[in-house]
């Protein structure tokens, strides 16, 4: 049985990674998904792999005419949201003595000021027992190194999901955060780790969370799924740690 048969969805970022892979599982689900992402050619990539029953809105999540395109689009083509994942994100690891104010001001305006004007503009489109999910990160909570800014970032995401949870109570939509641990994404690549560097990395990785092993798309996006769906209906202004472990270490 599909568990999210009917139901629309918006996931930014969903053009990669963990987005992605919540975008695929969520329509083999039923649903009808609506990916954003920064590139066409990688939103047309994962439109391939996600099926017919998804499109995709290109631009940048920190613009905020972007989010007002993304509510005129959907409520246009379907009327309604369902299910608004707000994912995508931006990570760029560096000790807080190099830090710009381009790396500041980056990492704040995708990761928090996105979040929140992303919400924003899609709540009044939210059926009424709708679902916001906010993708956070292990890091907002556990100290790593090199990650303060970012970790500044998502630490708000938090925050956000116990308030609109409470803000949004008479529409019984549940708002929830999804918190990775160390994903094998191609987020690796884009922090720099080359392919040569990749195997001792993830052994470095691994060696810091009980379960051994770096996570995986799809366990995200299972996990994502669990808090989008009836299967989480009583669940509502919670973070849920998806990590191996790794925040006990």
């Amino acid at each position: 049985m599909e568990s999210l048969a009917g139901k629309v969805a918006v996931i930014t970022g969903g053009n990669s990674g963990i987005g992605m892979a919540t975008a695929q599982l969520f329509a083999k689900e039923g649903a009808q998904v609506i990916i954003t992402g920064r590139r066409q050619d990688a939103i047309d990539a994962a439109l391939k792999k996600i099926g017919s029953n998804a499109i995709g809105i290109c631009g940048d999540i920190a613009d905020l005419a972007h989010h007002r395109q993304i509510a005129k689009e959907v409520e246009l083509e379907f009327g309604r949201v369902d299910i608004y994942m707000a994912n995508a994100g931006y990570i760029n690891i560096k000790k807080s003595h190099a830090v710009t104010l381009e790396d500041y001001d980056r990492h704040f305006a995708i990761n928090t000021r996105g979040v929140f004007f992303g919400v924003q503009a899609i709540t009044p489109l939210l059926s009424d027992g709708g679902n916001i999910l906010l993708t956070s990160s292990m890091a907002a909570t556990k100290v790593l190194d090199g990650h303060t800014v970012y970790a500044g970032s998502k630490a708000a995401i938090a925050a956000f999901a116990r308030n609109w949870a409470l803000e949004l109570k008479a529409r019984k939509i549940r708002v929830n955060v999804l918190s990775p641990g160390p994903v094998e994404t191609a987020i690796l690549t884009k922090l720099g780790i080359g392919e040569a560097e990749r195997p001792g990395f993830t052994q470095m990785m691994a060696e810091m969370i009980p379960a051994g092993r770096l996570g995986e798309s799809e366990e995200l996006a299972r996990a994502a799924l669990f808090l989008a769906s009836s299967s989480g209906s009583f669940i509502n202004g919670v973070e849920l740690i998806v990590d191996g472990g790794m925040a006990l270490t």
